[in-house]
């Protein structure tokens, strides 16, 4: 019995060594091509290397919400701040049972009006429509039956005047220039069909005008840790796929769509939780199925901020519905896998997210398992394994930095000596900790999927610093 334990143990060693190597060097790749990309970025906007003001796509700006009274006046006072000439603001209330409606209405004068919404794509029936043109941008208010965010999204769609529409939450801001950022990519070439921008908390952030006057590391310290977190995904794998046309997958937050493309496609699905990298996938199925010639890009220097979770409870939810979301994404186009009509999509990006994030939590829990059964049965080498895991946290740690201060730079945001100190602390403790129990949620997350897989669960939300 012993003999075969330890042969068991010698497999998976031999496994783990190799999915490490494997995961560190495409880390550390997508991280340095990240970070060259963005001092990149900053050498042309101090050259003023960039598309004249005077060239302007139309878009409509979607903005779901369901119970944000709390950050939804907020949210289009920033948008109404956009550095941006043709735009309008489409904010759907998804069924709220709390004050969203009428905080809409009393903050920029709304008046109800009879307006008759296409359904080009299937969603709930609308129940009021709101509309005010006293501002920089039309608003117009759609109060629907409640049918999710997806639903929701896809009436925002059929309520759309202009080609393109750009989706994003009811808890976020844009920067200033983040639309005429993200809009480049289509103006630079006519086969894109999606945008995705970058995602940055806002917790810790004082914005003013669409612009960050002050920005601090969060009090609390599960929202720091995302900071990091959320810079070391946003500037690794996305840039990189950026380059071969491999991005499945556009924040939810932040994206930027031809509407034409997406009505054709089906729209966004109501029945998935992950709607975002769903309709990211369908639009490479669809463009290649009917081989039309596409491109989704990703654009780094076009920013989204948004609230984090600041209780653990809250980024359990929020975890468990990402992983369940990315589970039934992946499920439902498998075919995708080793298929050579989606070339590199197909052979990198599918297999890195089945690989690394759909599996991940599962290999990486399944590996606590046998350091312990190995040290159980006294068949582990426990200075040599101290020093593997700190080799390990010390590394992506130190990525984690790579990434977190070549952003910090790279927009000229200054922060004060106790906010490195504690970026340097946290970034081991995220690493060391955090990322063991988010891989526990995750893992635990497709437990009484059947039952639970239209459950979002509620998150708190907290009044946006905006002025």
């Amino acid at each position: 019995m012993r003999d075969f334990i330890q042969f068991f143990l010698l497999c998976v060693e031999a496994f783990f060594i190799l999915y490490m190597i494997c995961y560190s060097s495409f880390l550390f790749l997508s991280v340095t091509v990240g970070s060259s990309d963005l001092y990149a970025a900053k050498r042309r906007n101090l050259l003023k290397n960039e598309l004249g003001n005077d060239y302007y796509v139309p878009v409509s700006i979607l903005v779901p919400a369901h119970n944000e009274e709390v950050t939804i006046e907020a949210t289009v006072k920033s948008l109404l701040a956009l550095d941006y000439k043709l735009y309008e603001i489409i904010v759907v209330d998804d069924g709220s049972t709390d004050d969203t409606t009428r905080v809409m209405r009393e903050a920029f004068r709304m008046q109800r009006i009879d307006r008759p919404i296409q359904r080009r794509i299937p969603c709930k029936l609308e129940e009021e429509v709101y509309e005010s043109r006293e501002w920089k941008a039309p608003i117009t208010l759609v109060r629907k039956e409640n049918g999710g965010k997806a639903d929701a999204l896809n009436m925002g769609i059929n309520a759309a005047n202009y080609p393109y529409f750009l989706c994003m939450d009811a808890d976020s801001v844009l920067q200033y220039d983040s639309l005429e950022k993200i809009i480049r990519p289509v103006l630079e070439d006519p086969t894109v069909v999606a945008v995705g921008g970058t995602v940055r908390p806002s917790n810790g952030a004082e914005i003013e005008n669409g612009r960050v006057v002050r920005y601090r590391m969060p009090r609390n310290l599960l929202a720091s840790m995302q900071v990091l977190e959320y810079d070391r995904s946003f500037l690794a794998s996305r840039i990189l796929f950026d380059r071969f046309n491999g991005n499945i997958i556009i924040s939810g937050a932040f994206g930027l769509f031809l509407k034409s493309v997406v009505i054709a496609a089906g729209g966004y699905d109501s029945t998935t939780m992950g709607e975002d990298m769903e309709l990211a996938v369908k639009l490479h199925v669809y463009c290649r199925e009917n081989n039309r010639p596409y491109r989704i890009r990703y654009v780094t220097d076009a920013v989204c901020w948004t609230q984090v979770p600041v209780r653990l409870g809250d980024l359990c939810k929020q975890r468990r519905r990402w992983h369940i979301g990315l589970f039934q994404s992946m499920m439902k186009y498998r075919n995708i896998l080793a298929n050579p009509r989606y070339g590199a999509v197909s052979f990198i990006s599918y297999f890195y997210f089945l690989l690394y994030e759909l599996f991940s939590p599962y290999i990486e829990v399944f590996g606590v398992f046998t350091t312990l059964l190995a040290f159980a049965v006294d068949l582990i080498n426990v200075p040599f394994m101290i020093l593997f895991f700190g080799i390990y946290v010390v590394y992506t740690a130190v990525l984690s930095l790579t990434a977190f201060f070549a952003r910090i730079h790279t927009v000229d945001l200054k922060l004060h000596l106790t906010d490195l100190l504690k970026a340097v602390g946290l970034c081991v403790v995220e690493v060391g900790c955090l990322r063991f129990v988010m891989a526990w949620v995750r893992m635990m997350a497709l437990i009484g999927y059947r039952r639970k897989k239209h459950t979002w669960g509620r998150i708190e939300r907290q009044k946006i610093q905006i002025k």
